[in-house]
Parts: structure tokens; C-alpha cells; sequence
């Protein structure tokens, strides 16, 4: 009878402590319903393209980038593709160096435009590509011709030289200025950049679906990491890709902070296919 009483007061204790967990993340469906990891790589794995889109400082969503990949890989192996909105196109090179052994960690610090928590955040993704012998893309427009659009306007792409055009979409790219992922990026800054601002988002856009496709082909998996605005609402990335590739199937998924991770907010329903909802508190990696 004591062992019985011993046993239940045991498991009200236990049963007591999970209650008082705290959970680093839940994730849910394009509803705001609560979902699983299991689910979203189910999902994960009928797509052509995944664009995983994070939080640049969120420690959660690089780990789980790293984790998808891993069980990707377990499916697709050599069929599967990375690439990235945190390398610059013109940086291609250097990065096939670096992952053929032909370049030393450091020598990569002063060759490539890394961004400041690349140790922690995206080396982990690029030496898993590395060991495995995976193809990395470095898919983004390099920044000096993004602050040149920001600054003077997409026409000014025309004049830059003809071998530089290589690293970013072809020209003329087209631009819809009634998407939403444009018009929040030009209210939220109040007007300031004027109507320039989201064009220069436009064209990160445009670039980036543009190196996904040309390292992309039927039969292999492309996860591409990039901010989550970059292919929130099923815009920005995947609208570009979807001009030229419109049968594409596009999995997305997007991330966002709260109080409480409970319940996802109304205004985080729909982001994406996945949500990774993370508390507001999280240790940040920058």
C-alpha cells in the first residue's frame, strides 16, 4: 500500500514538472494550428524548393535549419542543394574553393563578406554541405548593387558593367509594387527610401530565385535560408520563382517571436506553409 501511495505522489511530482516546462519553440500550420517537426519535414521533403526563412538572430532557427537539413540529406543525399541569402553571388567562387579544401577558415574570413555570426549560425550549414560533398550557392545580389537601387533606382543596373550583371537577375526584372511583402517594407519605414526601398528588396528577390533555378533541376531538393520576409506570404522569393517555374512546388516556412508561444498570433496565420513560433526572451546570436 505504501509502494502504491509512493508511486502516485511520484508521478504527480513528475507529471508537476513537465506541466512547468518552458519550450524553446512550438511550430504550426499555415492555420496558426499546432503542428510538429515530424510534420513540416513530411511536407519538406515532396518540395522542389524549400525557402526556410529566419529570424538573422535567432538561435532556434538556425539549429532547426541545421536539423532539416540533416534529415533531408537522409532521403535525398546527393540530390539535395543548399543556398543562401547570407552569401553574395560574386563570393561564388571563393566558396567552391573553401568547400573543394582549397581555402583555410581564415583565408575564407578575408575572402568572403561574412556576415557576423557566420561561426555560429551558417558555418555549421556550410561544413555539413562541405563533408558531404553537397553543392552550396551563394544566391544573393551583392550588396553594393542593392544600395545602388536603394540609392538611384533599379535603372541604374543598366549601366553597371557588363561582367557584373553575371551576379545579379537578369534585366529588366519585373516589379509589382501592389505585393504585400513590398508595400509593409514601404509603410513600416514611414516612406523614408521612398518607393526605391522595396525595389531593392525586390531586386535581393529577384536575384536569389534567379541563382535557385539556375542551380536547380527536376529530381533535387533546394532548402535556400534567408530572412523570412524574403518569402513570407508565399511572396518576395517564391513569387520570383514562380514567374519562371509556375508547376514549382515551393515549401515555406517562416518564423516569428511572441510573449507566449501558445497560441500563434492572428497576424502570424498564413506567413507560410510552418511557423516557428520562439519566445520574444530568446537568446539572440548577434
Amino acid at each position: 500500500m505504501k509502494i502504491k501511495i509512493l508511486f502516485v505522489l511520484l508521478s504527480v511530482i513528475i507529471l508537476s514538472s513537465f506541466n512547468g516546462d518552458k519550450p524553446a519553440y512550438q511550430i504550426y500550420d499555415s492555420k496558426g494550428i499546432q503542428s510538429s517537426y515530424d510534420k513540416l519535414l513530411k511536407d519538406a521533403k515532396e518540395a522542389d524548393i524549400i525557402l526556410f526563412g529566419e529570424s538573422h538572430d535567432n538561435p532556434i532557427c538556425h539549429w532547426l535549419q541545421l536539423e532539416l537539413t540533416k534529415d533531408l540529406y537522409e532521403t535525398a543525399k546527393n540530390n539535395l542543394i543548399l543556398g543562401a541569402e547570407m552569401f553574395e553571388a560574386d563570393d561564388q567562387i571563393a566558396l567552391n574553393e573553401y568547400m573543394r579544401g582549397k581555402m583555410s577558415d581564415k583565408t575564407l574570413k578575408d575572402e568572403v563578406k561574412l556576415w557576423s555570426n557566420f561561426k555560429t549560425d551558417y558555418k555549421p550549414l556550410l561544413d555539413f554541405a562541405k563533408t558531404n560533398h553537397l553543392y552550396f550557392v551563394a544566391a544573393n545580389i551583392p550588396r553594393r548593387y542593392a544600395n545602388l537601387v536603394y540609392n538611384k533606382g533599379l535603372e541604374q543596373l543598366d549601366s553597371i558593367d557588363f561582367e557584373a550583371k553575371k551576379w545579379i537577375c537578369p534585366l529588366p526584372m519585373k516589379y509589382d509594387c501592389d505585393l504585400k511583402c513590398y508595400k509593409e517594407i514601404f509603410e513600416s519605414a514611414g516612406g523614408h527610401g521612398g518607393v526605391n526601398l522595396p525595389k531593392s528588396q525586390a531586386v535581393k528577390d529577384a536575384t536569389m530565385a534567379y541563382f535557385i533555378l539556375k542551380n536547380w533541376t527536376k529530381g533535387k531538393t533546394f532548402i535556400h535560408y534567408n530572412g523570412s520576409y524574403h518569402s513570407n506570404y508565399h511572396q518576395g522569393i517564391e513569387w520570383y520563382l514562380k514567374q519562371d517555374e509556375p508547376n514549382l512546388k515551393v515549401f515555406t516556412i517562416s518564423s516569428t517571436e511572441q510573449e507566449a508561444i501558445d497560441t500563434l498570433a492572428k497576424a502570424s496565420s498564413g506567413l507560410a506553409d510552418y511557423i516557428i513560433c520562439t519566445p520574444e526572451l530568446m537568446t539572440k546570436t548577434q
